[in-house]
């Protein structure tokens, strides 16, 4: 991959930041993460979307000579995403390091100066986004309690050494009035096929929101759903409580859940031998297939993920599947192959990677 930027040396990362991956979390099968963030902005700078470039940098270099005193972070990586390339900085995105805003992948957004990334063993910082900072812990599964501790942990630690906008009315100030309040954004990854599949995806989304959660895709706000992977949150912060918000996300995931379970029993009960070809056709697909698109990689990972679920194949596991779904795009595919890849390129990487994958982590597929 020819760039005149350094390039980014994945071994250098935490666990390669992909510790949520390894389905190890609680109803991994059905939500592959659990995310919780908290919006912070440091007292005496301009908003980052309103600071100039030296502004951003003073508060980075602030924070950075702060983490002595902040544990969670201790021996944390550095990772300034102004001086990486597009394809480096897209990556961090792919593995849900770094958003989509902070890497500067939106034409209409450039990245800035002072962008950057703390990457401890169990938690990040991002730095210069929409806010200021944004503390974040991504866990396996359904793990809502132990994602909050480890971010709460570092907001403590944190807050101790670097000051905090904060009114005693309105709580943390952010650049967004609806982020304003506790600064809390809490969300899953959820998997559901068998809602989609019996048309009870509709109601479903529906009640999510007259609850005061939303829905977006893989990559949250701004992303299609695909592969039916939706990102479930929290649609405000201002006016609840962190162990209200909290409270409520577990009490409607839980539903959802059940209602995916419930889904799926119906489809093996109504349609059993139709679902079972549908859902090895996909597997097939993807053992034998020389060329994928993103999308088609997806829906067509979806469907072995629900077979698997369902104990149609068995020999390949859930982690197996989480990776593909990260590893399987394109910045990781260029990274792969050393190399800036075309859109048919990529293709073709990307249907050869799945391949590989498939026959040595298969397990004996039956």
């Amino acid at each position: 991959m020819t760039s005149s930027r350094p390039a980014l040396d994945l071994s250098l990362l935490p666990d390669g930041g992909v510790r949520w991956l390894d389905a190890s979390g609680p109803n991994a099968d059905v939500v592959i993460s659990t995310r919780m963030r908290l919006a912070r902005n440091v007292s005496g700078y301009a908003f980052t979307g309103r600071a100039r470039d030296g502004e951003r940098l003073r508060m980075l270099a602030q924070v950075r000579d702060s983490l002595g005193g902040v544990p969670s972070l201790s021996g944390s990586l550095l990772v300034r995403l102004d001086d990486l390339s597009t394809v480096d900085r897209q990556l961090l995105h792919e593995r849900h390091l770094v958003s989509k805003e902070l890497a500067g992948l939106d034409p209409q957004h450039p990245i800035r100066t002072g962008a950057a990334v703390f990457l401890g063993e169990s938690v990040g910082l991002l730095v210069n986004e929409e806010d200021h900072l944004r503390l974040q812990a991504l866990r396996s599964g359904f793990a809502v309690p132990q994602a909050f501790d480890s971010v709460h942990r570092l907001d403590r630690e944190l807050g101790s050494q670097v000051p905090y906008a904060f009114h005693r009315e309105f709580g943390f100030l952010t650049a967004c009035p609806t982020n304003a309040g506790t600064g809390l954004r809490a969300s899953v990854l959820i998997h559901l096929p068998g809602l989609v599949l019996t048309k009870e995806i509709g109601k479903v989304l529906s009640g999510l929101q007259q609850m005061g959660l939303t829905y977006r895709g893989l990559y949250g706000e701004g992303s299609e759903v695909v592969g039916n992977f939706f990102q479930l949150s929290n649609q405000t912060t201002l006016g609840r409580s962190e162990d209200e918000l909290q409270d409520l996300l577990v009490r409607v995931v839980r539903h959802v859940i059940e209602r995916e379970e419930e889904a799926r029993r119906v489809l093996v009960r109504d349609a059993g031998y139709i679902i079972e070809d549908k859902l090895w056709r996909a597997y097939g697909t993807l053992r034998y297939a020389r060329s994928l698109t993103f999308d088609e990689a997806m829906n067509y990972l979806s469907g072995v993920r629900l077979a698997v679920g369902l104990k149609l194949i068995t020999g390949l596991s859930v982690y197996t599947l989480n990776k593909l779904l990260i590893f399987a795009q394109s910045a990781h595919l260029a990274h792969l192959e050393q190399r800036t890849l075309t859109e048919s390129e990529t293709n073709l990487a990307r249907a050869k990677y799945v391949r590989q994958v498939l026959v040595s982590e298969g397990g004996g597929v039956e």
